[in-house]
């Protein structure tokens, strides 16, 4: 792992920093192939409106330093890599310090193959995750003990992915996914009004199945309604498609997961 701070090379973090107080900043994780960040436009974009909400003023150009300068060391760079956006340091308490957030870019070096659907077996988590403050909805920001603790339960039940409710009975997401279901041969994704993730991989296959024609609700799922789940299937930037084949011990249908997957074209992602 290799990490910059403001595109140069560092080792540590100072103990001043507010992402490490506070959870103050926000974040992005995806995949690097030949020199390519995949789905960059999305990724900046989601980067973008979450710094307007948490009122970060950043430098984003400071992705393309980061990148040119790990190319000098490996040519072709292929991988993972996270992006923090971090408040920086800060004198205590709340108050926001006037200077510019910090910018921190970790690459994972990894060979990266086309993109290929998974097939898992899941379930639905007894624990549930609140409503968040409107300004924050959708936000990907630095704290993320809810979902820690959601990995924990389903790490417990060995689960690859689980899925999550909140409080009102609404299924909202994976753990660390989103979630497509088909339920009366409809393709629904939770709309995400009050919690949830607006993850980019969500975005791109819903832009995809608009292009293709495809119809896909984004609507209110109550969980009384998980029993009528015919396909299910679980997105993210690093994975376009875990498809359920078992929740609860419940068997679904995964060919209808898996012509879509063809149908998108889910492998080729740029």
């Amino acid at each position: 792992m290799q990490c910059f701070k403001n595109a140069q090379p560092v080792l540590d973090i100072s103990l001043l920093d507010r992402a490490f107080h506070y959870g103050d900043g926000c974040f992005t994780t995806g995949r690097i192939r030949n020199n390519v960040i995949e789905l960059e436009d999305l990724h900046l974009a989601r980067l973008k409106l979450a710094c307007e909400k948490l009122h970060l003023n950043v430098n984003l150009k400071l992705i393309n330093q980061s990148i040119e300068k790990l190319k000098l060391e490996h040519q072709t760079l292929n991988g993972t890599f996270k992006i923090v956006i971090s408040r920086g340091e800060g004198q205590r308490g709340y108050s926001l310090p006037e200077h510019e957030a910090d910018f921190w870019f970790y690459f994972y070096s990894k060979e990266t193959q086309d993109f290929q659907y998974e097939l898992i077996q899941a379930g639905v988590l007894t624990q549930s995750i609140g409503l968040l403050a409107p300004n924050l909805v959708g936000v990907k920001s630095l704290n993320r003990l809810e979902q820690v603790l959601l990995k924990k339960e389903a790490d417990e039940k060995k689960w690859a992915e689980a899925l999550v409710t909140d409080i009102q009975g609404s299924v909202i997401e994976g753990v660390s996914s989103n979630c497509f279901v088909r339920i009366n041969n409809t393709w629904i994704t939770p709309e995400l009004r009050y919690n949830g993730v607006h993850g980019i991989m969500r975005t791109e296959i819903l832009q995809r199945m608009k292009q293709q024609g495809i119809s896909c609700e984004q609507r209110r799922i109550d969980q009384n309604e998980i029993p009528n789940i015919q396909s299910l299937f679980f997105c993210n930037a690093l994975s376009p498609m875990k498809i359920v084949t078992e929740l609860n011990t419940e068997q679904l249908n995964t060919q209808a997961c898996i012509d879509l997957f063809h149908h998108l074209q889910l492998n080729q992602i740029l």
